[in-house]
């Protein structure tokens, strides 16, 4: 097996939902200046899902494309990352898995760590082809993030799915092997498992992630890694986009570098772009933030782009990885727009009646109703089992 293969991201496609509310409908709900979601976190919009959809419906609808483009003879491994599990036992990656009509001979595995866990797939997919550089990995990460109605994080809400194809030869980004990492038992943000809505602790939560930004930078410049202004750009894990901007002064602070807020901008802005419009999508987030800059930089060939992996809880990982030459010819990026201009706006009550809706646990047949304009949707539960089918 050669051992200098390159290996990273082939193809990325991002999906959402099909109903959007805006941060101003909120702020006129609650009675919020609405300055404080659009300056204040850097928020703009959420993505809510319509009733018959939810994790596996954005995720076959994200990879999908990349499927169609390159074929499924050549994967053997899907990895779906998720903190929104619709099952304790079953992978939802299976379901995705058949709506894709992909080949048996197959492994999926879900993964979870918070929103870390999205990197924990795309590594454990770049150990596979290194192993095997003949194959490759499906990596999907696909999350609906929910808080209590009128509680501070309800305004940090969101979904989306980012499917990635991880092989040799990458057309998009070359990733290096050399990364830093991070773990800590903080209780900043979690979910038992008889809540369907998180806990966070605000202000834990934004200390745990900047204590995870040293740990995780000190590791890797340990083991080697790159100095910080070799880096053009970097994309964070975004909880609301403006903590980006608060991880990358902390990061410039800690590594005794000048901090300045044109050049935060400079090699963070483009990231932001669409999760602004989105939400917090979990484990999709820093990769939404990866498809944003691909879309709205200028050309970034040869240039390394620096990742920070933050999971509450915590685990943190930092890593980089390089632009290919004719990356453009392969972006999604007018797919990506007319994924997110698409959503219909709602009134705070539908989106209340939505937040709400639960299915009963009595193991009868209560089907969805349909709503979705997307690809694929969610039938129902019948005899306690979820059923999906192409719209």
């Amino acid at each position: 097996m050669p051992g200098d293969v390159s290996i990273g991201i082939h193809d990325l496609s991002l999906a959402t939902t099909q109903y959007v509310l805006t941060h101003e409908t909120l702020a006129a709900h609650n009675g919020t200046g609405v300055a404080k979601y659009h300056r204040g976190i850097g928020q703009r919009a959420m993505s809510v899902p319509a009733a018959d959809e939810d994790i596996v419906t954005m995720a076959a609808d994200a990879a999908a494309p990349v499927v169609a483009r390159h074929g499924a003879d050549r994967i053997r491994t899907v990895v779906l990352a998720t903190e929104t599990s619709v099952d304790q036992s079953k992978a939802a990656g299976i379901y995705v898995h058949s709506l894709l009509g992909l080949s048996s001979a197959a492994r999926v595995v879900e993964l979870k760590q918070a929103c870390y866990s999205g990197t924990a797939a795309l590594q454990f997919a770049m150990g596979l082809v290194h192993r095997d550089p003949s194959e490759q990995v499906l990596v999907i990460a696909s999350d609906v993030s929910r808080y209590e109605l009128d509680s501070p994080g309800e305004a940090t809400q969101g979904a989306a799915a980012v499917a990635m194809l991880v092989g040799a030869d990458p057309a998009l980004l070359r990733l290096e092997d050399r990364s830093g990492m991070f773990t800590a038992d903080i209780m900043d943000f979690w979910r038992p498992n008889y809540r369907t809505t998180a806990l966070v602790d605000g202000r834990e939560s934004i200390s745990a992630y900047l204590q995870a930004v040293e740990g995780a930078w000190k590791d890797y410049t340990d083991r080697g890694g790159r100095k910080l202004d070799e880096f053009g750009a970097f994309c964070y894990h975004q909880p609301f986009t403006r903590m980006a901007h608060k991880a990358h002064r902390h990061l410039l602070q800690y590594d005794g570098h000048a901090v300045g807020e044109e050049e935060i901008t400079r090699v963070i802005g483009h990231t932001t772009a669409y999760n602004m419009e989105l939400g917090n999508s979990y484990t999709a987030s820093m990769y939404v933030g990866l498809a944003s800059l691909l879309d709205h930089a200028d050309d970034l060939t040869g240039q390394a782009v620096g990742f920070l992996s933050y999971g509450s809880g915590s685990v943190a990982e930092f890593f980089a990885g390089t632009v290919v030459p004719g990356y453009r010819a392969r972006l999604r990026s007018g797919a990506h727009r007319e994924a997110i201009g698409r959503r219909e706006e709602i009134g705070y009550a539908r989106y209340r009646e939505l937040h709400e809706r639960s299915f009963p646990a009595d193991g009868g047949d209560h089907p969805a109703p349909k709503e979705t304009t997307g690809p694929y949707r969610l039938v129902g539960l019948s005899g306690h089992k979820r059923i999906y089918a192409t719209r």
